[in-house]
């Protein structure tokens, strides 16, 4: 008969070598770069919104003039101070005026409304719509420039 581990290296008995230490589990590399990912998840909807409202800023939705009295125009706010304003457009004499809300976002512009009030005038706005805070304005009508009729 033959031997089954004949072609099996023999090993004497005795001490056996021991194996080296188990191999280190392979290190995260998200752990380390933490400081970026939390960066990155806070700052991603600021930097959304923050372009949002350039965007909202800066892409007119309407332009045109209105005619009226100006009746009202002061600097309101608590935090952010804007001009806001009030024109009554009368389109029959004796028939109650409808009131249009405007804001002005420059400070010459406000001059100049200021020195028209309670004359009639012809302004110039842009309509801005989806301006998400009303710091940058109460109303979404923002006068460029006036014009004294009267």
């Amino acid at each position: 008969m033959t031997d089954p581990t004949a072609g099996e290296p023999q090993f004497e008995e005795g001490p056996r070598p021991t194996s080296p230490l188990p191999p280190s589990p392979v290190p995260r590399r998200w752990w380390r770069r933490w400081k970026l990912i939390l960066t990155l998840v806070l700052l991603t909807p600021v930097l959304l919104v923050a372009l949002y409202t350039v965007t909202a800023l800066s892409w007119s939705y309407s332009e045109g003039q209105r005619a009226g009295y100006l009746q009202k125009f002061s600097k309101k706010g608590w935090l952010c101070k804007t001009w806001e304003g009030e024109l009554a457009l009368s389109t029959v004499p004796g028939v109650a005026p409808t009131m249009w809300n405007f804001t002005v976002r420059k400070e010459s512009t406000a001059r100049q409304i200021n020195l028209a009030l309670g004359r009639r005038v012809l302004l110039y706005y842009q309509e801005h719509r989806g301006v998400p805070t009303s710091c940058f304005g109460d109303t979404s009508y923002f006068v460029d420039s006036v014009k004294v009729v009267q």
